[in-house]
């Protein structure tokens, strides 16, 4: 048996480019083979919350077994998105580009899951490299869509994104490191070159259901 984590990043419903590139992969993916379950996580149209002082008091709390009845209630979503991580083999975020990030659902996302003691380790003590990552054996695959084009990379805009190349980063952070980027282009823009990115991207999801 082999699943998926779903998160779906855009706040637009069927008019989202990445949300319904997203559901063919995850389609054709469950079609392949008997047991292939998705687990999904809204965090476009559904609010995830901020990370907040109480949050990071109980994060850092240097005796996790000690917490507080309060402090365990503001890591409960934190505890709930994690567990769905370390639940999947794999892992498929839709996050079209906004203003050279990722939407904000995302990144809240992120923020409850970086967690120490959780996702990584911190040894002050250690040289060299104190962070070790905890999320290993998994890989990842990013769907995005850009206004504009030239975001990937050697692209005229490259320097400008901090969306994929963002979420790539953070996922080596806890230990995803096999990450895959699929990108449509020129969105704002439409026509000719827009269609021909999308129908670049449907294929490459199309060849990738079948590996992944």
């Amino acid at each position: 048996m082999s699943t998926i984590l779903s998160v779906q990043g855009s706040p637009r419903g069927e008019r989202s480019h990445s949300r319904r590139l997203q559901e063919s992969f995850l389609k054709a993916w469950q079609a392949r083979g008997a047991g292939r379950q998705v687990l999904r996580r809204e965090v476009g149209r559904v609010a995830i919350p901020a990370v907040t002082e109480g949050w990071i008091a109980a994060a850092f709390h240097p005796e996790p077994e000690a917490r507080t009845e309060v402090m365990k209630a503001d890591l409960a979503v934190s505890d709930l998105l994690v567990d769905e991580l370390f639940a999947a083999d794999c892992l498929v975020i839709s996050a079209p580009m906004y203003n050279f990030g990722v939407p904000s659902g995302v990144k809240a996302w992120v923020d409850q899951i970086v967690r120490i003691r959780r996702t990584f380790d911190f040894d002050p003590n250690t040289q060299g490299n104190p962070y070790t990552p905890l999320v290993l054996g998994r890989k990842a695959l990013i769907i995005t869509t850009r206004g504009d084009q030239g975001y990937g990379p050697g692209g005229a805009n490259a320097h400008m994104n901090h969306a994929d190349v963002y979420l790539r980063t953070v996922l080596g952070y806890i230990g995803i490191t096999d990450v895959t980027v699929v990108a449509v282009e020129n969105d704002e823009f439409g026509g000719e070159a827009f269609a021909q990115s999308y129908q670049r991207a449907e294929r490459t999801l199309a060849d990738l259901a079948e590996s992944f």
